[in-house]
């Protein structure tokens, strides 16, 4: 089945078609469709203006005669409460089966992702799973996708969900008996550029130690892949054999097939009309045909998602955007062909086309300042009944690229045009869907915000079913946490980023990257307006955090490159500030919270694999899944008996909060809050640091009064202070919490009293160079969910002789059992202008045999530096490999961690040598 097959061609409709011919009277007949469409009243069906069309386009001799183009079906705002509760009892009449009172999942919306989770919960063995849809499958955004599949994503994570996706794919029709319409012609993202050709031997280098197989090729080879390109431009491609597109309509019937034969049940129409939490933490939810009790429920309701959030109170952030493509008649050289055209990306021209049937689908991406959103939805909700219709479309916003894409595919300037479908796709605001148990409320689980829901549809129904059955993610997957977002992530946020993620769907991606629409948000430090026009800022959930700083002479601003750049030399400057003076750093984004009450250290104890720390004093504790994964890294601080604060970091806030509440939820007598938002956090690290800090208390800050790791509240300039002795750039320094409100009296005062010691700011890039320096472990790169603590050589932190059955101690003691088959190791890289970062293929004899998880340049040892993952029998020290960066094998050393000693170790180490002599 075409994307445009008998299914859904009977819902669209039909117009007259337009024929795509020279660029100068294709907009000529623009303006003069816009003079003649302007005015017409927006609930009126476009087809009343085909014969309009139609007689433009005569007038400059481009009638086609195409047939069955998509039908444009303006939006409708309101719908009154008869013909509501006459669809209700349409819908009680036509289920023609038994309805279910109780469920162990229930899953809301039947696009490909819904019926996707539905088929996976069922076929691992889980039967009692209901799917409920509104409508009829497919409604939404699934039934006009343009079923694009491919290997490729820039991130990592998200290509073991692209891999899962197709994998399925290839196997669905053999297994359901029913047909999906999956071709696998493979590939091309065409280079057009040097940029483009260096973003994609930086992506070779992140995709070697993955299993899907990619490749860096030629124009030549891109020619053959695609013989009808006008070849002038292309550089390079990238090609990803395998990938494809599918009939989205099929394959959603065949995994709703799948579902059915393995035990789920699906009910449509079936809208659900409330939710409502109970006191066991199982769900009422409530439709037009009764109540099901759930233990869980899923919402996969595509751009209805939010409506279903807003039922249990939340504002998810997605909307939808209006996304346009293009389908031609038959195009003879199209015909001609032997065999399928590959599918082709051009980055620059910001579109994807491919062959259907034997002409060819285009969609481009829209810059920002055209694309349209329907934020109308967003303030009033989707109009009742809209499920297969479409937005009039606007060749005006697409020209740009349309006129692109004849230069670049010259056959198009011939074609005719057949359908222009526009319809509606749900983005968030980094355009990464939100996916897992949702933090708040137990038993919420969200697979929602899918700009991409076909090729992700597959492996995210696998992921999320391995999750629910197992009690843990299978693999890491945190950048489509649903809760990277929280309170700050305001509707013209919402918007702002929208626009900016669509707009920048092909820009070149590069390391470091930031984007900068609907910032600041209303997350901001107490120090941020002196800060903000003094250096880079980051984005870190929400909040503006430094870099980089500023000095006279500096080339300032966002300047990305794929090698070293204007912020390596001010980088440089900061980390021997802090190593031979001393820095301020801003580290309010740290999530913060406190827990307290009769069963708090019975709590923490079973979350986390270290002891818990005395009153007055910090460790670093990691809270690993059932399997012996790490899925936290906390830093706690017993402040009072009973009275516990948490520091975990900014993206992982609500991340660890949800999972501590989860397992609070469970009986514990605990009082939980989260302060992240009231509480400031200054850092002050570096020699000269105590000294500072002392001119501005009373309080003995020496080491004999004051120890490593000790917690003390003091005054500073008359400000009451929760001071920590601990530093993660590994150097002598404290971590100061303080109100919010007492940030800038605090700064100034240290500011003011370190004048003689040479005081100035640091940024977070410097601080990621010390902490390696030292040899510290980064969450999130070191350790996550597919790392285990022993070999990320966290052995220190786990006490498995700790008294208490901590989660995933069993699990451990079984992996030390076994043995390891990896470790992290530490590497010097001898590199040029370019370092390591993370997710590089590592080489050893020309194989692949592992990756890196972080990196940086070394400025105390005038060297790269990065951590990997490396076979045991690689692991030891002098060891060499190879680290690949930009299409190039670098040569590698396992190196003795750490390069340099953290203060408090120099301390001992000198104290130790005063005794002896």
């Amino acid at each position: 089945m075409g994307i445009l097959g008998t299914q859904r061609v009977k819902s669209a409709g039909k117009v007259s078609s337009v024929g795509v011919s020279e660029r100068r009277s294709l907009q000529i007949v623009r303006m003069r469709l816009q003079t003649a469409v302007r005015g017409r009243r927006r609930r009126r069906c476009l087809r009343s203006s085909a014969s309009v069309m139609s007689r433009l386009l005569k007038l400059v001799g481009f009638l086609a005669a195409g047939r069955g183009a998509a039908r444009r079906i303006p939006v409708r705002s309101v719908c009154c409460s008869s013909r509501r509760r006459a669809q209700d009892r349409e819908a009680s009449s036509s289920l023609g089966k038994r309805w279910k009172d109780t469920a162990d999942t229930v899953i809301i919306g039947g696009g490909c992702v819904g019926v996707s989770l539905a088929y996976h919960l069922a076929k691992s063995g889980l039967k009692d799973v209901v799917l409920l849809e509104k409508s009829e499958l497919t409604a939404g955004s699934t039934w006009h996708a343009a079923g694009l599949t491919t290997y490729y994503h820039p991130g990592i994570n998200l290509k073991k969900v692209h891999y899962d996706s197709i994998k399925l794919y290839e196997t669905l029709e053999e297994e359901t008996g029913q047909a999906i319409g999956f071709h696998q012609p493979g590939s091309v993202r065409i280079a057009s550029t040097a940029a483009r050709v260096d973003e994609m031997k930086y992506q070779m280098t992140r995709a070697h130690w993955h299993v899907t197989p990619q490749y860096f090729i030629t124009p030549e080879k891109v020619q053959e892949l695609f013989p009808l390109l006008n070849m002038d431009k292309v550089l390079a491609g990238l090609y990803t054999p395998g990938d494809g597109h599918i009939d989205p309509y099929s394959l959603t019937m065949a995994l709703a097939a799948g579902a059915r034969m393995y035990g789920a049940q699906i009910y449509n129409p079936a809208p659900v009309r409330a939710l409502t939490p109970r006191s066991d933490g199982k769900w009422d939810v409530q439709t037009p045909h009764g109540t099901i009790q759930a233990n869980r429920i899923v919402n996969t309701a595509g751009f209805w998602a939010r409506e279903v959030g807003q039922m249990i109170g939340f504002d998810h952030p997605t909307i939808p955007v209006h996304h346009q493509y293009v389908v031609t008649a038959t195009v003879p050289e199209v015909k001609a062909l032997k065999k399928e055209l590959a599918v082709i990306r051009d980055l620059e021209g910001s579109y994807y086309l491919r062959q259907e049937r034997d002409g060819l689908l285009f969609g481009p991406y829209e810059k920002m300042e055209k694309m349209v959103l329907q934020d109308s939805w967003v303030r009033d909700g989707v109009p009742p009944g809209f499920g297969k219709e479409l937005f009039e479309s606007d060749l005006d916003r697409i020209m740009e690229h349309i006129e692109m894409a004849m230069e670049m595919v010259p056959v198009l300037k011939k074609a005719n045009i057949i359908n222009v479908v526009s319809g509606p796709i749900t983005y968030t605001p980094d355009l990464l869907p939100m996916v897992g148990p949702h933090q708040g409320v137990p038993n919420y689980w969200t697979a929602i915000g899918f700009g991409y829901g076909v090729i992700h549809a597959g492996g995210i129904g696998k992921f999320l079913s391995d999750w629910i059955r197992n009690g843990e993610p299978p693999y890491d997957l945190i950048e489509c946490d649903p809760n990277r977002y929280g309170k700050w992530t305001d509707v013209p946020f919402m918007c702002a980023k929208a626009r900016e993620s669509y707009g920048f769907n092909n820009v070149v991606g590069y390391p470091k990257e930031e984007r900068f629409a609907g910032r600041p948000t209303s997350r901001r430090s107490g120090v941020y307006d002196l800060l903000k026009d003094k250096g880079s800022m980051g984005f870190h959930a929400g909040w503006e955090q430094p870099h980089w700083f500023y000095k006279p002479g500096d080339d300032i601003g966002y300047k990305p490159s794929f090698c070293r750049t204007n912020w390596f030399g001010p980088v440089g400057r900061e980390c021997k500030l802090v190593m031979e003076k001393v820095g301020v750093i801003d580290l309010t984004p740290f999530g913060k919270f406190i827990v307290k009450g009769k069963d708090s250290l019975k709590l923490l104890d079973r979350l986390f694999a270290n002891t818990m720390p005395k009153v007055g004093h910090t460790n670093i504790s990691h809270m690993l899944t059932p399997s012996g994964k790490v899925y936290a890294e906390v830093t706690i601080t017993q402040l009072t008996p009973g009275e516990f604060l948490l520091i975990t970091g900014s993206g992982s806030e609500l991340h660890d909060l949800r999972w501590i509440e989860a397992e609070a939820e469970r009986g514990y007598d605990v009082e939980i809050s989260n302060v992240t938002d009231q509480i400031g956090v200054l850092g002050i690290a570096g020699p000269n640091s105590r000294s500072v800090l002392q001119k501005l208390t009373d309080e003995d800050l020496s080491d004999s009064a004051f120890k490593f790791l000790q917690c003390k509240t003091v005054q500073l300039a008359g400000v009451p202070v929760r001071a920590i002795r601990i530093s993660y750039t590994g150097e002598l320094g404290w971590e100061l919490y303080m109100e919010q409100e007492n940030m800038v009296a605090v700064y100034r005062a240290m500011m003011e009293a370190g004048k003689d010691q040479g005081i100035d700011n640091f940024g977070t890039y410097a601080m990621a160079s010390l902490r390696l320096e030292k040899g510290f472990r980064g969450w999130g790169a070191e350790m996550n969910c597919d790392t285990n603590p022993l070999e990320a050589g966290l052995d220190y932190f786990i006490k498995l002789n700790k008294p208490a059955d901590f989660i995933g101690k069993k699990a451990l003691k079984e992996i030390k059992a076994k043995g390891l088959k990896r470790k992290l190791s530490y590497l010097a890289v001898q590199t040029d202008e370019i370092d390591p970062e993370g997710n590089e293929t590592i080489w050893h004899n020309g194989k692949v045999v592992g990756n890196t998880t972080s990196g940086a340049y070394s400025y105390s040892s005038q060297q790269s530096l990065a951590f990997g993952y490396l076979p045991v029998e690689l692991n030891s020290v002098g060891q060499t490999v190879e680290v690949e960066l930009l299409g190039k094998k670098y040569p590698a050393t396992v190196i003795q961690e750490p390069l340099v000693l953290t203060e408090p170790t120099r301390t001992r180490l000198q104290k130790k040598a005063n005794t002896k002599a």
